[in-house]
Protein backbone atom coordinates (compact mmCIF):
# COMPACT_ATOMS: atom_id res chain seq x y z
CA UNK A 1 0.00 0.00 0.00
CA UNK A 2 3.07 2.67 1.19
CA UNK A 3 4.60 1.63 -2.52
CA UNK A 4 1.99 2.33 -4.86
CA UNK A 5 0.56 5.36 -2.37
CA UNK A 6 4.11 6.66 -3.08
CA UNK A 7 4.19 6.09 -6.77
CA UNK A 8 0.74 8.02 -6.80
CA UNK A 9 1.40 10.77 -4.66
CA UNK A 10 5.22 11.11 -4.10
CA UNK A 11 6.39 13.07 -1.30
CA UNK A 12 3.15 12.64 0.29
CA UNK A 13 3.84 11.17 3.52
CA UNK A 14 1.26 8.00 3.86
CA UNK A 15 1.28 5.39 7.15
CA UNK A 16 0.06 2.22 7.33
CA UNK A 17 -0.52 0.22 10.00
CA UNK A 18 -1.28 -3.79 9.87
CA UNK A 19 -3.76 -4.60 13.02
CA UNK A 20 -4.21 -7.81 14.36
CA UNK A 21 -4.89 -7.21 17.85
CA UNK A 22 -7.52 -9.62 17.72
CA UNK A 23 -7.99 -13.61 18.23
CA UNK A 24 -8.68 -14.33 14.32
CA UNK A 25 -10.01 -17.30 13.63
CA UNK A 26 -7.34 -20.58 12.90
CA UNK A 27 -9.67 -22.72 10.90
CA UNK A 28 -12.74 -22.43 8.28
CA UNK A 29 -15.38 -23.75 11.26
CA UNK A 30 -14.71 -20.69 13.48
CA UNK A 31 -14.09 -18.21 9.93
CA UNK A 32 -17.99 -19.37 9.43
CA UNK A 33 -19.16 -17.46 12.73
CA UNK A 34 -19.04 -14.10 13.50
CA UNK A 35 -18.68 -13.62 17.57
CA UNK A 36 -14.87 -13.29 16.88
CA UNK A 37 -15.15 -10.22 14.66
CA UNK A 38 -18.04 -9.31 17.34
CA UNK A 39 -15.46 -9.88 20.30
CA UNK A 40 -12.75 -7.40 18.12
CA UNK A 41 -14.71 -4.40 17.64
CA UNK A 42 -13.95 -2.64 20.73
CA UNK A 43 -10.25 -3.16 20.64
CA UNK A 44 -10.16 -1.63 16.86
CA UNK A 45 -12.76 1.00 17.70
CA UNK A 46 -10.51 1.99 20.53
CA UNK A 47 -7.19 1.40 18.27
CA UNK A 48 -8.77 3.62 15.33
CA UNK A 49 -10.00 6.44 18.37
CA UNK A 50 -6.18 6.45 19.45
CA UNK A 51 -4.81 6.96 15.94
CA UNK A 52 -6.63 10.00 15.73
CA UNK A 53 -5.87 11.67 19.30
CA UNK A 54 -2.31 11.03 19.22
CA UNK A 55 -1.65 12.15 15.50
CA UNK A 56 0.47 15.67 15.61
CA UNK A 57 -0.09 18.47 13.46
CA UNK A 58 -3.87 18.65 10.91
CA UNK A 59 -6.14 15.86 10.92
CA UNK A 60 -4.47 12.96 8.93
CA UNK A 61 -6.86 10.64 6.62
CA UNK A 62 -7.65 7.87 7.78
CA UNK A 63 -8.82 5.03 5.72
CA UNK A 64 -9.84 1.43 7.37
CA UNK A 65 -9.20 -1.61 5.58
CA UNK A 66 -10.20 -5.25 5.72
CA UNK A 67 -9.88 -8.34 3.62
CA UNK A 68 -11.67 -11.83 4.06
CA UNK A 69 -12.73 -12.42 7.68
CA UNK A 70 -11.28 -8.42 8.37
CA UNK A 71 -13.97 -7.00 6.88
CA UNK A 72 -16.67 -8.55 9.01
CA UNK A 73 -14.48 -7.33 11.95
CA UNK A 74 -14.56 -3.74 10.28
CA UNK A 75 -17.55 -4.03 9.61
CA UNK A 76 -19.14 -5.08 12.87
CA UNK A 77 -16.57 -2.26 15.11
CA UNK A 78 -18.27 0.16 12.92
CA UNK A 79 -21.66 -1.09 13.00
CA UNK A 80 -21.45 -1.82 16.79
CA UNK A 81 -19.16 0.80 18.43
CA UNK A 82 -18.58 3.33 15.12
CA UNK A 83 -15.11 3.76 13.68
CA UNK A 84 -13.08 7.45 13.73
CA UNK A 85 -12.32 6.71 9.81
CA UNK A 86 -12.58 8.79 6.86
CA UNK A 87 -13.32 5.91 4.60
CA UNK A 88 -13.52 1.82 5.04
CA UNK A 89 -12.26 -0.69 2.69
CA UNK A 90 -13.43 -3.81 1.98
CA UNK A 91 -11.95 -6.59 0.15
CA UNK A 92 -12.51 -10.60 -0.77
CA UNK A 93 -15.92 -10.36 1.40
CA UNK A 94 -17.44 -12.68 2.92
CA UNK A 95 -20.34 -10.10 4.28
CA UNK A 96 -19.55 -7.38 6.34
CA UNK A 97 -22.27 -8.18 9.07
CA UNK A 98 -25.23 -5.28 7.37
CA UNK A 99 -27.29 -5.07 4.66
CA UNK A 100 -26.72 -1.57 3.41
CA UNK A 101 -23.53 0.69 3.81
CA UNK A 102 -25.44 3.58 6.43
CA UNK A 103 -25.87 0.93 8.32
CA UNK A 104 -21.93 1.31 9.33
CA UNK A 105 -22.13 4.70 10.55
CA UNK A 106 -20.39 6.53 7.80
CA UNK A 107 -22.02 8.25 4.73
CA UNK A 108 -22.36 5.86 2.32
CA UNK A 109 -19.95 7.49 -0.43
CA UNK A 110 -17.57 6.71 2.24
CA UNK A 111 -17.79 3.01 2.30
CA UNK A 112 -15.81 0.67 -0.65
CA UNK A 113 -15.60 -2.63 -1.76
CA UNK A 114 -14.16 -4.75 -4.15
CA UNK A 115 -14.27 -8.45 -4.87
CA UNK A 116 -12.22 -9.51 -7.78
CA UNK A 117 -14.20 -12.14 -10.34
CA UNK A 118 -12.12 -15.15 -9.15
CA UNK A 119 -12.00 -15.06 -6.08
CA UNK A 120 -13.33 -17.96 -4.14
CA UNK A 121 -15.20 -15.88 -1.22
CA UNK A 122 -17.84 -15.40 -4.11
CA UNK A 123 -19.07 -18.63 -3.53
CA UNK A 124 -19.46 -18.51 -0.02
CA UNK A 125 -23.34 -18.60 0.42
CA UNK A 126 -25.71 -18.20 3.60
CA UNK A 127 -26.42 -20.78 6.22
CA UNK A 128 -29.08 -23.00 5.59
CA UNK A 129 -28.31 -23.39 1.72
CA UNK A 130 -28.99 -26.56 0.09
CA UNK A 131 -26.44 -26.71 -2.59
CA UNK A 132 -23.35 -24.88 -2.79
CA UNK A 133 -22.72 -22.51 -5.43
CA UNK A 134 -19.31 -24.28 -6.19
CA UNK A 135 -20.86 -27.43 -6.83
CA UNK A 136 -23.70 -26.19 -9.21
CA UNK A 137 -21.06 -24.09 -11.12
CA UNK A 138 -19.47 -27.87 -12.25
CA UNK A 139 -22.77 -29.10 -13.14
CA UNK A 140 -24.36 -29.47 -16.26
CA UNK A 141 -27.37 -28.02 -14.99
CA UNK A 142 -25.79 -24.69 -13.59
CA UNK A 143 -27.26 -22.44 -16.51
CA UNK A 144 -30.85 -23.86 -15.75
CA UNK A 145 -30.35 -23.13 -11.99
CA UNK A 146 -28.74 -20.14 -12.53
CA UNK A 147 -31.83 -19.51 -14.37
CA UNK A 148 -34.25 -20.72 -11.59
CA UNK A 149 -32.07 -18.55 -8.37
CA UNK A 150 -30.65 -15.37 -10.11
CA UNK A 151 -27.36 -14.60 -7.59
CA UNK A 152 -29.12 -12.70 -4.94
CA UNK A 153 -25.84 -11.12 -3.96
CA UNK A 154 -26.25 -12.39 -0.23
CA UNK A 155 -23.06 -13.92 1.60
CA UNK A 156 -22.51 -15.90 4.61
CA UNK A 157 -22.28 -12.32 6.97
CA UNK A 158 -24.94 -10.46 5.09
CA UNK A 159 -25.26 -8.80 1.19
CA UNK A 160 -21.89 -8.31 -0.89
CA UNK A 161 -20.15 -4.94 -0.41
CA UNK A 162 -19.24 -5.35 -3.53
CA UNK A 163 -22.96 -5.41 -4.95
CA UNK A 164 -23.56 -1.91 -5.91
CA UNK A 165 -27.25 -2.82 -4.26
CA UNK A 166 -24.97 -2.31 -0.93
CA UNK A 167 -25.26 1.19 -1.33
CA UNK A 168 -21.88 2.00 -1.14
CA UNK A 169 -19.02 2.43 -3.92
CA UNK A 170 -17.14 0.18 -5.58
CA UNK A 171 -13.81 -0.01 -7.64
CA UNK A 172 -12.55 -3.20 -9.74
CA UNK A 173 -10.31 -5.80 -9.41
CA UNK A 174 -8.67 -7.86 -12.04
CA UNK A 175 -8.62 -11.93 -11.63
CA UNK A 176 -6.00 -12.65 -8.87
CA UNK A 177 -8.04 -14.14 -6.31
CA UNK A 178 -8.65 -13.86 -2.69
CA UNK A 179 -5.30 -12.80 -1.81
CA UNK A 180 -4.43 -11.28 -4.74
CA UNK A 181 -5.76 -7.37 -3.95
CA UNK A 182 -2.06 -5.99 -3.24
CA UNK A 183 -0.18 -7.58 -6.23
CA UNK A 184 1.55 -5.36 -8.72
CA UNK A 185 -0.96 -4.54 -12.15
CA UNK A 186 -4.06 -5.68 -9.82
CA UNK A 187 -6.44 -2.25 -10.35
CA UNK A 188 -7.37 -2.97 -6.82
CA UNK A 189 -4.59 -1.93 -5.60
CA UNK A 190 -4.72 1.53 -7.49
CA UNK A 191 -7.86 1.63 -6.53
CA UNK A 192 -7.36 1.02 -2.53
CA UNK A 193 -4.27 3.63 -2.77
CA UNK A 194 -6.65 6.28 -4.06
CA UNK A 195 -9.18 5.79 -1.58
CA UNK A 196 -6.33 6.24 1.25
CA UNK A 197 -5.26 9.63 -0.47
CA UNK A 198 -8.39 10.68 -1.00
CA UNK A 199 -8.58 10.55 -5.10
Amino acid sequence: MLSRCAGLAPGRETAAVLWLDYDAPDFLPEAGRSSQAGDAGPALHRFQEGLRETHEGPPARQTVLGHSYGSLVVGAAARDHGLDADALVFVGSPGVGVDRAEALRLPPERVWASTAPDDVIRLVEPPGQLTGRAVLAASPLATAVSLLRPDDHELWFGHDPSDPGFGGRTFPSGRYGHTGYWEAGNPALDGMARIVLGR
